[in-house]
């Protein structure tokens, strides 16, 4: 039986689809995901949760409509404006994940600001994955290997998980999707192999403290073995 996840993961998904619904442009399920995240940051660390990785923009999203790539882009620079006020307030480490040398240079720097200003807060560790896909992520960590000399020949787990973005950081123990997909679109391929999921089927801007819940009840009521027996089987 477990308690609550040491590590939540989610996928965001739904944002457009909530605003077709309502009748609105998709950038307006973007803005109103990224208020649910705001708060969501506070509920997961209330919860004991003390790392929260989000999958926010994928390596294949820049294959979406021009305009809406833009105002995603938009968003996420507004976001990481009053990222750095919002987490030093809340004493919360913010990383930023994927390959930044994707992004423009503006944007960049704020990751880097926002990075090196949170370095040393000790409450929530939350992760954003941006310009992300776990395929490009492992092929980075092999190169980076490389690069440094690493004998590949004999590379080992330990050697490759600390050459990945999330580097110091455990796996997730809590996958969550939203908007009823049941599917890892190529997120933290590496980090999720021993993970529990749980599928809601709200978008991401109709999620909340009591989904979270669900989601918590769900995972404390599972026994988790790592490939192999939980305590008392035979």
């Amino acid at each position: 039986m477990n308690a609550v996840p040491t590590h939540l993961a989610v996928i965001l998904d739904g944002n457009g689809r909530w605003a077709k619904k309502k009748g609105l442009p998709r950038n307006a399920g973007h803005v109103k995901g990224a208020r649910v995240l705001e708060d969501m940051c506070e509920i997961v660390y209330n919860k004991g949760i003390k790392y929260f990785t989000v999958y926010a923009f994928s390596t294949e999203n820049w294959n979406r409509p021009a305009d809406e790539v833009s105002a995603l882009m938009n968003l996420l620079r507004d976001y990481m404006k009053n990222s750095v006020k919002r987490a030093m307030k809340n004493n919360m480490r913010v990383r930023v994940i994927g390959d930044k040398t994707g992004l423009d240079k503006d944007l960049f720097d704020s990751i880097e600001e926002l990075e090196k200003a949170t370095e040393g807060n000790t409450g929530l560790f939350f992760q954003i994955a941006l310009n992300y896909g776990g395929r490009d992520e492992i092929v980075r960590a092999v190169r980076k290997l490389a690069q440094s000399g690493a004998d590949l020949t004999k590379l080992t787990d330990s050697e490759l998980n600390e050459a990945l973005d999330t580097s110091g950081v455990p796996d997730p123990d809590l996958l969550i999707r939203t908007c009823g997909e049941e599917r890892i679109s190529n997120f933290l391929l590496w980090q999720l192999a021993y993970s529990e999921f749980y599928f809601a089927d709200c978008a991401w801007p109709d999620f909340n403290e009591a989904e979270l819940d669900k989601a918590i009840e769900s995972y404390s009521s599972r026994t988790r073995r790592f490939g192999g027996l939980a305590e008392g089987e035979a």
